[in-house]
C-alpha cells in the first residue's frame, strides 16, 4: 500500500486569481486580500499586516526547477476564518527570498495564507511545503487556465 498524500488546505476556487498583468508582490498581495475580505475571511487589517510582514519577514521561496512560489500570510488576529487564496501568475513577480532577504526570486505562485490559530498555521504551512516539493504538480498549477484545473492538480495530488 502506498503512502497517500493528504493535502487539506482551505482553498476555494472563487479565491484562485489568474493574473496576467500585476507589477509587483505588492499588488498580488492587495488582489488575492480583495478576494478573500469580500467574502469575509479576513479582516480589514490584515491585507497591511501582510504587506507589513513581507517587509522584515519576506516569503519568497526559491524551488527545484523553473518555478518559484511565496506564500505571505498574517498574524492570527487579522484573519476571521481560516482560508488560502492562490495567485497563478502568467509572468513572475518578484518576491524577497525568505532564507536570503536580499535575494530577488520571480514567483509564479502566490499563496496568501489566512489561519486563526498558531497550530493550523504550522499545519498549513507544512501542507502547502509539500505541495511545493512536487515539481510536476508546480508545472500543473502553472499551466493551469481556470479554477477547477487548479483544484483537480491539486486533489489528484491526494491519492
Amino acid at each position: 500500500m502506498g503512502m497517500a498524500l493528504e493535502i487539506k488546505i482551505p482553498l476555494q476556487e472563487e479565491n484562485i486569481l489568474f493574473l496576467s498583468d500585476a507589477k509587483d508582490s505588492s499588488e498580488v498581495i492587495t488582489r488575492l486580500s480583495d478576494a478573500l475580505e469580500k467574502q469575509g475571511y479576513i479582516k480589514s487589517s490584515f491585507r497591511d499586516a501582510v504587506l507589513e510582514r513581507e517587509l522584515s519577514l519576506p516569503t519568497g521561496l526559491e524551488l527545484d526547477g523553473q518555478i518559484h512560489a511565496a506564500i505571505p500570510h498574517a498574524d492570527i488576529e487579522h484573519v476571521n476564518f481560516p482560508s488560502v487564496a492562490l495567485a497563478v501568475l502568467q509572468k513572475p513577480v518578484i518576491f524577497r527570498c525568505m532564507v536570503e532577504p536580499e535575494k530577488e526570486i520571480p514567483v509564479r505562485l502566490v499563496f496568501l495564507l489566512a489561519m486563526n490559530e498558531p497550530k493550523k498555521q504550522v499545519e498549513l504551512l507544512q501542507q502547502v511545503a509539500t505541495i511545493l516539493q512536487d515539481s510536476e504538480l508546480l508545472r500543473k498549477l502553472v499551466n493551469s487556465k481556470t479554477g477547477k484545473e487548479v483544484m483537480e492538480a491539486l486533489i489528484i495530488h491526494n491519492d
